[in-house]
Formats: structure tokens, C-alpha cells, sequence
């Protein structure tokens, strides 16, 4: 990586930084937010999380008020082109309108995409949505600054 790439970076780094602490629940006026979680089944707050997100079966979409309360919850098909219908899966959960996004992974790709639309997306600490959304209401969860480089990514 050259000086350039090393500051964009770094300034890549610092507005998604500056965006990640207006969700930050401490500090300052408390914001609501849609949570999108990749999840394996159809479970609500139970449902365990896709160790990809991209192909995972379902997103668990989750909406919090200003108190960090649940308002409302919902699950969705994955209807990407990984599960034969159309478009990339991060096109797909933008549809969603999600504020955040909370993964144990996911391609450079994908990351880019997200960071570009000013999604907040954090590492999974826990292996259900509901334990993922009480670790994001205790700021808990890292940012995820690094796409995964395994295979099945194009």
C-alpha cells in the first residue's frame, strides 16, 4: 500500500469512525435504529446467525427506539442471487434501509458497499439476535474493518 491508498484509508477510517459514534447509545442524544442480522431460520429474536452473511437463508430486520427497546421485528428470504433470485445481497439488504448491520463476516466487496452507503456494520459477539442486539445496546460490538478473503467470493 502506497502513502496515497494509506491515506484514503485513514480517512475512509475516520468518517465511518465519526458515523459509528452517531449510533453509539452513550454520549449525546440517543438515535433509533434497523438492525439487519444474516440469519439461518425463521425464529425472531431465538434465530441463530449465518456464519456468512450472503448466503444466509433469512435477515432478521429489527427496528429500536430511542431507548434501545424493541418496536418492532421481522424475518425476510434471502432472495440475492445466491438463492436464485437477482441482484448482490448487499443491494438487496439495502432495500431494507438498515442502519446497521451485525455479521461475523463478510467479503472486502460487500464491506466497501455498506461503508459507501453509510451502514454501520459490526462484528457478531454472540450466536443469536437477540444476544447481538443486547451486545449492541451495551456498545459492545467492534466495528468490522475487514472483509473476509475465503473462497466463493466474486
Amino acid at each position: 500500500m502506497n502513502g496515497n491508498d494509506k491515506e484514503i484509508e485513514e480517512i475512509k477510517r475516520k468518517k465511518l469512525e465519526k458515523m459509528l459514534q452517531g449510533f453509539k447509545k452513550g454520549g449525546g442524544e440517543k438515535m433509533t435504529a434497523r438492525i439487519v442480522v444474516p440469519v439461518v431460520e425463521e425464529r425472531g429474536l431465538n434465530a441463530r446467525l449465518s456464519e456468512h452473511f450472503g448466503r444466509a437463508p433469512y435477515f432478521a430486520v429489527i427496528d429500536l427506539d430511542e431507548n434501545g427497546s424493541i418496536s418492532s421485528q421481522r424475518t425476510v428470504s434471502n432472495i440475492s442471487e445466491h438463492f436464485g433470485g437477482t441482484g448482490r445481497p448487499p443491494d438487496r439488504i439495502l432495500q431494507l434501509r438498515p442502519t446497521v448491520l451485525i455479521t461475523y463476516g463478510m467479503g472486502p466487496r460487500a464491506l466497501g458497499i455498506f461503508q459507501n452507503a453509510r451502514v454501520a456494520v459490526l462484528r457478531a459477539n454472540a450466536n443469536t439476535v437477540e444476544g447481538v442486539v443486547a451486545a449492541y445496546n451495551n456498545d459492545e460490538l467492534e466495528e468490522l474493518t475487514e472483509g473476509c478473503h475465503h473462497a466463493r467470493h466474486r
